[in-house]
């Protein structure tokens, strides 16, 4: 289980906008993601803690540099085989949780699974035990209106394990959030870790926090510091 998930190799990436000097947001950055981690990325603001984290989702493509999953470079994927690989190796939980309005918890937190061609039979009864996983029992059929900023979160985290991913990313997932619900979230997450025994990644501003994750790196000017 401790063998490396992800390796990523002088990793960079550069935003160029018209008109402007280039950006360099990340500079060669060489980080390894064992299966059974709980890593914590910390950095002030522009940082680059958000950038990395988009390039191990492949929501973002480097502008050199590799990353390799179980051996695999995923930059080299065509597109269809880079989203298949996505929908079903990454899990993601952000600040904004981006649930659809117009579905109900159990709906959204389906999504995933219909999407990679499950039956909605099967996929129904899966979303229906994580959301009973994460406390959300009683709110299977309400809209994320209906639910609160933590409630909404939950269906989230329901959301992204539905195809029992290799691989959690979580981004300033607390950041809307007061610090109590913030703090049980924050647990919930670290239980689901143990429970899936899968890689969580989590971007923070919140240093305590961090500090309870196995590993902690500080991105400082783009640049990866060694392991706190």
């Amino acid at each position: 289980m401790n063998e490396p998930l992800v390796i990523t190799r002088d990793l960079r990436k550069i935003f160029q906008k018209r008109g402007s000097a280039p950006i360099e947001v990340l500079k060669k950055v060489d980080f390894e993601i064992r299966q059974s981690d709980r890593v914590a990325i910390v950095g002030k603001s522009g940082a680059g803690k958000s950038t990395l984290l988009h390039l191990l989702g492949t929501l973002e493509e480097p502008t050199s540099g590799t990353v390799h999953f179980l051996g695999q470079n995923i930059f080299g994927f065509n597109e269809q085989k880079l989203s298949r690989f996505r929908n079903h190796s990454l899990g993601f939980v952000f600040q904004f949780h981006y649930l659809m309005l117009e579905f109900t918890a159990l709906e959204n937190a389906m999504m995933p699974a219909l999407l990679a061609g499950e039956s909605k039979k099967e996929a129904k009864k899966r979303a229906g035990q994580l959301l009973d996983r994460v406390g959300l029992t009683d709110r299977l059929d309400h809209k994320p209106s209906q639910l609160s900023g933590g409630e909404q979160q939950r269906v989230a985290i329901a959301r992204a394990l539905m195809n029992n991913p290799k691989l959690l990313l979580t981004d300033e997932m607390t950041g809307n959030l007061d610090p109590a619900t913030g703090q049980q979230i924050f647990d919930l997450l670290h239980e689901i870790h143990e429970e899936f025994q899968m890689a969580l990644v989590s971007v923070t501003h919140d240093e305590a926090m961090a500090a309870t994750y196995h590993r902690v790196f500080r991105l400082r000017d783009g640049v990866l510091l060694p392991e706190m």
